[in-house]
């Protein structure tokens, strides 16, 4: 807590029962939640120190209250550790003198003139102002960066080659689609070596990710080694005309490589090896880098289209997903949320939130969700479940796309390394004929 903050509040009980006290509103929002990875890499005692730090510097300096809890032994995906903590902070703001703060302010909108506009009600038009920035979009970026940043400080300490990055997948530039969340019972049965559809899923999504990886990957090196072909083979006199000719690039590097073949064998390999790029570039009409060029545009934009395609089906069965679990959870909890509102006497009904308190916040959670779907409840499972299986079935047709994209990339690959061959030997002649003009200059000066 801040200095300011009252001793009483060091009580858990004591604090939320405030918070909630100082409510008018029965849906205003609470508190801030935040849950955060902690490091494998790192002890317990490391990474308690880490967090107390953390929040300490991030959160209390600026006069927030922290509820916090570490959890270190849950396994996460392929039984792997993962230690994490949970962080709730009230939304209000304290006053200097402990007492609650407010959480917005009004300011007034005004006209062209100057005066403030009126609603027809009564009333004035005006907006709702923060009166802190700890809900801000900047301000989460700034709490995860210092996060990352903490870490990867401890990191260097321990002479550890690791980092993490706050920024998303796309932010960073990695072609990467999310899994679908599992939950403990399914990462159950897959440890006990029980496939399940959620598994089979993620399993084929990680399957499609390296695909993307790798067909990125090889775009990018073979757009460069394009990019350099053209300003190596591309003379000013020769572009006035055309683009170089692959097939006089590959001809070439064949008859280079002939020359240095010491058996029929394997005279005989680079013709075969030879003659099916050669089969490949004119079953496509490659003739020139500039056909190339054009070409592999073509394979980036479907690379490209099949990818956020895939993201947008794998972001909805997620939705649906998270939609079925909520529905499970309201329905399964629903019983143990009513018998909570039957009981009248506070120190009872305290007392048994108290007792079934992740249970009944596992409830508020899928109600608050459900609420915002559909608030008389009244939720199509049936159809989600048959939406859900439909993308799941053409999200795997799709996948299969990138087999042949990947596949016609890898031949490119096989074209780019001759390319490379022909441009490594090209600047060696012109390196050997540099030096022998400077050294003829040289003589003649002499």
């Amino acid at each position: 807590m801040p200095p300011h903050a009252p001793e009483r509040l060091k009580d858990r009980e004591t604090l939320w029962n405030e918070v909630e006290k100082i409510e008018k509103h029965p849906k205003a929002q609470l508190a801030y939640s935040f849950d955060i990875a902690l490091q494998n890499e790192f002890t317990r005692e490391e990474n308690m120190e880490l967090v107390k730090q953390f929040l300490q510097d991030e959160f209390v300096s600026r006069g927030m209250i922290v509820d916090y809890a570490i959890h270190e032994k849950d396994a996460g995906e392929n039984g792997i550790e993962n230690p994490h903590f949970h962080v709730m902070c009230p939304i209000r703001p304290l006053n200097p003198d402990g007492s609650w703060g407010a959480k917005q302010r009004r300011e007034s909108i005004l006209d062209e003139h100057g005066n403030r506009i009126a609603n027809g009600k009564g009333d004035y038009e005006f907006n709702a102002i923060p009166t802190t920035d700890w809900g801000s979009p900047e301000r989460l970026e700034a709490w995860r960066k210092a996060w990352a940043d903490c870490c990867n400080v401890k990191f260097e300490e321990k002479q550890l080659a690791v980092k993490v990055d706050n920024r998303s997948y796309k932010r960073q530039g990695i072609e990467q689609i999310p899994t679908i969340h599992e939950g403990p019972a399914v990462r159950q049965m897959e440890a006990r070596g029980i496939k399940t559809d959620k598994g089979n899923l993620n399993r084929l999504i990680r399957a499609t990710n390296q695909k993307l990886r790798e067909i990125t990957r090889r775009i990018k090196e073979l757009w460069e080694i394009i990019q350099e072909a053209k300003a190596q083979l591309e003379k000013e006199e020769q572009a006035a005309r055309q683009s170089p000719n692959l097939i006089e690039i590959l001809i070439q590097n064949w008859e280079q490589r002939n020359a240095g073949a010491w058996s029929l064998k394997a005279k005989a390999k680079n013709f075969h090896d030879y003659s099916t790029l050669l089969e490949f570039l004119k079953e496509r009409k490659l003739y020139r880098l500039a056909d190339l060029e054009k070409y592999m545009d073509g394979i980036k934009g479907k690379s490209n289209s099949v990818n956020a395609e895939l993201k947008a089906k794998s972001s909805r069965m997620k939705e649906l997903q998270n939609l079925i679990r909520y529905v499970d959870d309201f329905k399964r909890l629903k019983p143990l949320y009513e018998e909570l509102n039957a009981i009248k006497f506070k120190k009872k009904r305290d007392a048994f939130y108290s007792e079934r308190e992740s249970e009944l916040r596992l409830f508020y959670l899928a109600k608050r969700k459900l609420d915002a779907v559909s608030p008389e409840h009244k939720f199509p499972v049936p159809a989600w479940k048959k939406e859900l299986k439909r993308l799941e079935a053409s999200y795997k047709k799709q996948s299969e796309e990138l087999e042949p994209i990947r596949q016609e990339l890898k031949e490119l690959y096989r074209i780019k390394s001759k390319i490379n061959y022909i441009l490594r030997q090209q600047g060696t002649q012109e390196i050997q004929e540099t030096r022998k003009e400077k050294h003829a200059q040289k003589e003649e000066t002499h």
